[in-house]
């Protein structure tokens, strides 16, 4: 059976002939930004170790016993590990418990598998536990690793793994993809695969997810709102929706992973801004957003734009340990003023 992947070829390619060659390696790391398909990738990977009846050395039926409870996350030789939340924290605990269950002898595989999710957050503790199982980790054992980056990792880490960096798959790729897959319009395919940023999991999620949909159009509508509101007006905007003083943990943990999904929008929006500055209109991902686009470029230079991207990009990888109320009104203080980009 074939892996089933949007892209990325090269990599099951790669984790095929480590299976076919005998040649395994104890740790990978998948790497890439979120909604690439690291998790899916490495799951797929899992279950082409476990499988009991492979078609072909390095594939999987998808219908044994460990396929198909690999599918269902219950496998007895499957440990699957991630923070609370998106955007919560991974701590040593975590990792302290898996290094019991990893020196345990398989129950029915010939291996053990332990998939991180999502590993960049981790804390340094947890981190460093993990370092001493990848030293110590018995040798019927295999450890895949996701992280949006390896720079949020500890070197030591990262040199003890197999490196598989993912990418975003070309537009006109990842549409033609949505296109036969999903049974949808040329010109709908080509919105999602632009909106996504030629990412499969987050197009997927935009098509499937309407109230992901709407969320998208709430940032929009926030975000052109910002444009013109003076700072006082902004900062009035940032405590109704960080509200940290009322808010329990969890409620924190829900509002990261909200930032999470927004900076994703907001950042193809200044995308777009850059590529409409430079006589590009026709590639921008937000066509539904043309007229704004038209409007905002007509009035940031290049150079503002490209450095909030970089904002949003940092505010990202800082979402897990951050103050959210000064991360957020950094933002907003950035942001260009006096556009009025909707009625």
């Amino acid at each position: 059976m074939a892996w089933n992947l949007i892209g990325h070829e090269w990599a099951v390619h790669l984790l095929g002939e480590h299976i076919r060659g005998d040649g395994v390696r104890h740790a990978y790391l998948f790497t890439g930004p979120a909604g690439v398909g690291k998790g899916t990738l490495a799951l797929r990977f899992a279950q082409a170790l476990v499988c009991a009846n492979p078609l072909s050395p390095g594939e999987f039926c998808g219908e044994c016993r460990p396929c198909r409870m690999t599918i269902r996350q219950q496998f007895p030789d499957l440990t699957i590990l991630k923070a609370e939340t998106v955007g919560g924290e991974m701590k040593v605990d975590v990792i302290r418990e898996l290094q019991h269950t990893l020196s345990l002898m398989p129950y029915e595989a010939n291996r053990r598998i332990a998939v991180l999710l999502r590993f960049h957050e981790a804390n340094e503790n947890a981190q460093n536990a993990l370092l001493k199982t990848l030293e110590e980790a018995p040798g019927k054992t295999v450890l895949l690793l996701t992280a949006d980056t390896a720079e949020n990792l500890l070197p030591t880490i990262v040199s003890r793994c197999e490196l598989i960096r993912l990418r975003p798959l070309a537009a006109d790729r990842l549409s033609g993809e949505l296109e036969n897959r999903l049974t949808i319009s040329p010109d709908n395919a080509r919105l999602l695969a632009r909106i996504s940023g030629g990412r499969p999991g987050l197009a997927l999620r935009l098509h499937s997810d309407t109230a992901l949909g709407s969320t998208r159009r709430q940032w929009m509508d926030e975000l052109f709102t910002l444009l013109g509101e003076n700072l006082p007006q902004r900062f009035e905007y940032v405590d109704r929706l960080v509200k940290l003083k009322r808010s329990s943990k969890e409620e924190r943990d829900q509002l990261r992973m909200r930032l999470r999904e927004g900076f994703v929008f907001w950042q193809s929006l200044w995308r777009d801004v850059l590529l409409q500055s430079a006589g590009l209109g026709d590639e921008i991902a937000n066509i539904d957003y043309r007229p704004q686009v038209e409007v905002i470029s007509s009035s940031v230079n290049p150079e503002h734009a490209a450095g909030l991207i970089s904002q949003l990009d940092t505010s990202t990888s800082r979402l897990g340990n951050a103050n959210i109320q000064l991360l957020m009104e950094a933002l907003v203080m950035n942001l260009p003023k006096g556009i009025i980009a909707q009625d």
